[in-house]
């Protein structure tokens, strides 16, 4: 009787034993990569915001800084004219029209105070804590970007270096 030829079962449970483990090693890491990119993301559209309110407040200074992302945003009708309603700064992620704006996995919010409005608060907070992202973000005025691992940021905060 010719014998025949393959794995054997306990071969064949060993390569997937040897699998699973490559993959428990490698998902934990790649979840980590995805909570930086996010975080990184969430610090560059904060940046953004600040360049953005910066050139609003300069081109309607009788308006101050925007009162909204959706006043920074391109607004609900495509190829339209830049407003001090819709200034078209940003774009319909980011400056949405319906805030908070969610973008990689983080929710982003702005509040703008005085008359006109002289001053602003910009927060970016992870729409899942641990998941999509660890850290919360505030940014004003100043444009100096803070962090807090456990709550919404505030001024009173680290700043990012």
């Amino acid at each position: 009787m010719p014998r025949q030829r393959g794995f054997s079962l306990i071969e064949l449970l060993i390569v997937v034993a040897i699998i699973l483990i490559i993959a428990a090693i490698a998902i934990p890491n790649l979840l980590r990569s995805r909570i930086a990119a996010n975080e990184a993301s969430a610090v560059g559209s904060l940046r953004t915001i600040n360049t953005a309110e910066i050139t609003y407040s300069t081109t309607y200074p009788a308006t101050g800084f925007a009162g909204s992302l959706t006043a920074l945003g391109p607004g609900p009708t495509a190829g339209a004219t830049s407003t001090s309603t819709y200034a078209q700064l940003l774009d319909n992620v980011l400056g949405c029209t319906s805030p908070p704006c969610n973008k990689s996995g983080y929710s982003f919010l702005l509040v703008a105070n005085g008359v006109p409005f002289s001053f602003y608060d910009s927060t970016a907070n992870p729409i899942t804590v641990d998941q999509t992202g660890k850290r919360h973000f505030y940014s004003d005025a100043s444009a100096v970007i803070r962090y807090n691992v456990t709550v919404t940021a505030s001024s009173t905060d680290s700043a990012l270096q």
